[in-house]
């Protein structure tokens, strides 16, 4: 017995269909009707369809538009999805003409330009916040430029450095993760319009033209790629993790830094909570909230990427509707990662107190001394690392500064000999300013070089948003142009 009914199992409908439909409208709908008046142009312009068939059916596109409410719509089960809802209306007000706008096309190299057009927005929006935030921690790294802070390696106090070095590292890091994000979004800028379902028409279709009316840079050219190739969202989805898994790692410095017990960054009252029950505490959640949206943006762009993991390599719904909709929160958390992060980082400060009182308990200068013997003195680096680190386990808990005497008796036993240092030499020789501005090398800590590395992440960043600013122009260009050449199918 064949199956007549006209409506879809209303299990299926429920839990695949209604909420496909709701994302379309949530998501879609404005990118599908420029995908229609776009192609209805080109069938015109190629001659696919004659110039009154056009006006008609760009007469019925407009009243479309204009008499539905799309966040009105509910979900019936009488057309399968959103698409054929419009098709029907055309064949409601048109007949048969109705379907002559879907000649050479198909679902697939729709659909995933509508992911396309979809996901380039998304992410030139967070490209924005990305370059804003950089913009805002160079502004920053200036200003802390001679502010020094105890750097930590394997969770111990290291060597000083300033914060405004220490900033400019992760500027670097941003500015690359940066490149890569602008890199995927111009990954989206090649159209599979025209592909059709998965090898393009045997109609005279301009596929160039089709690119250009929807703000892309191109016609993809391989139409099975089109189709089957989703590396535009696998290395979309890669790049945005890399930005929150990078900065992920500065935000757990930051739990550290402002810690009780190291408490060398001080976050303002504005962005500390108190405690419930214990009136002495300042908790600065927004450190934590950081921490969580990072790691939650990263866990969205994996399940994203894995869910690409061993599918084939053809058309399929493991990479469209649903999936494109669930990574769209990768996105929104990211976003508020990035829009805290702004506001936190240039609101804080540091506590000169506690780095100096962690500066001298560590004895995080004795790298210089070492350094100073070796230049001054002619001694071996590993003589003068032998003599720096009997300093350092005997000050019997005294700064560094005031260890020139214990200083004096390991020179003169390792090499039988005075020092030619003084105490006044050697306190400079051991002060943390010191040793910050004699590393005026490529990418130190000193002044100069800090200044020089800043004025190059200045460069890049700028670069960066002359790319978008590219990219989201040819977006406008095509929107005129097309709002211009189906207005004039209106008036023939």
């Amino acid at each position: 017995m064949t199956d007549t009914s006209i409506f879809p199992d209303p299990t299926y409908k429920d839990t695949v269909l209604a909420p496909l439909f709701e994302g379309v409208k949530t998501h879609y709908a404005g990118h599908m009707a420029a995908i229609n008046r776009a192609h209805l142009v080109m069938l015109v312009e190629t001659k696919i369809l004659s110039a009154q068939d056009g006006r008609k059916i760009a007469q019925a596109l407009e009243a479309i538009d204009a008499e539905t409410d799309i966040a009105a719509l509910t979900y019936t089960g009488e057309y399968e999805d959103y698409f054929f809802f419009v098709e029907a209306e055309l064949r409601r007000r048109l007949g048969d003409l109705g379907g002559a706008l879907h000649t050479a096309r198909s679902r697939n190299d729709m659909d995933h330009t509508l992911f396309k057009m979809a996901l380039r927005l998304r992410a030139e929006a967070m490209l924005d916040q990305l370059t804003t935030l950089s913009k805002a921690l160079i502004e920053k790294a200036r200003a802390e430029s001679n502010t020094l802070i105890v750097a930590y390696t394997h969770g111990q106090p290291a060597q000083p450095t300033t914060f405004g070095h220490y900033l400019a590292a992760m500027i670097e890091v941003l500015s690359r993760d940066g490149e890569r994000l602008s890199a995927a979004i111009d990954n989206l800028g090649h159209s599979p319009m025209g592909a059709a379902a998965i090898t393009t028409s045997g109609f005279p279709i301009d596929r160039t033209r089709m690119a250009e009316l929807l703000g892309f840079e191109g016609p993809l050219v391989n139409s099975y790629g089109c189709i089957a190739s989703v590396d535009y969202v696998t290395g979309l989805y890669s790049a945005v993790k890399l930005v929150f898994l990078h900065l992920g790692r500065v935000v757990q410095d930051l739990a550290f830094w402002s810690s009780f017990e190291v408490a060398q960054l001080y976050v303002p009252n504005a962005l500390v909570q108190v405690s419930s029950i214990m009136p002495q505490k300042r908790n600065p959640v927004p450190i934590e909230h950081m921490r969580h949206l990072a790691s939650v943006t990263c866990g969205r762009c994996d399940m994203v990427v894995n869910t690409m993991h061993n599918t084939p390599f053809t058309d399929m719904n493991d990479s469209e509707g649903e999936v494109q909709q669930a990574g769209y929160a990768a996105f929104e958390s990211g976003g508020r990662v990035l829009e805290l992060l702004t506001a936190f980082l240039p609101a804080s400060s540091i506590n000169a107190a506690k780095v100096r009182r962690n500066t001298d308990a560590a004895s995080i200068t004795i790298t210089e001394l070492a350094d100073t013997l070796v230049r001054d003195e002619g001694l071996t680096f590993r003589q003068a690392h032998e003599i720096a680190a009997h300093v350092a386990r005997n000050l019997d808990g005294a700064p560094l500064s005031e260890g020139f005497t214990t200083f004096q008796a390991a020179f003169q036993t390792a090499t039988d000999r005075a020092t030619v240092m003084d105490d006044t030499a050697f306190r400079t020789a051991v002060s943390p300013e010191n040793f910050v501005a004699l590393r005026d090398r490529i990418g130190g800590p000193a002044p100069a070089a800090l200044a020089s590395a800043l004025d190059d992440s200045a460069r890049a960043t700028q670069t960066l948003c002359t790319s978008g600013d590219m990219r989201k122009q040819r977006i406008s260009t095509a929107d005129t142009s097309r709002t211009n050449a189906f207005t004039q199918l209106l008036e023939i």
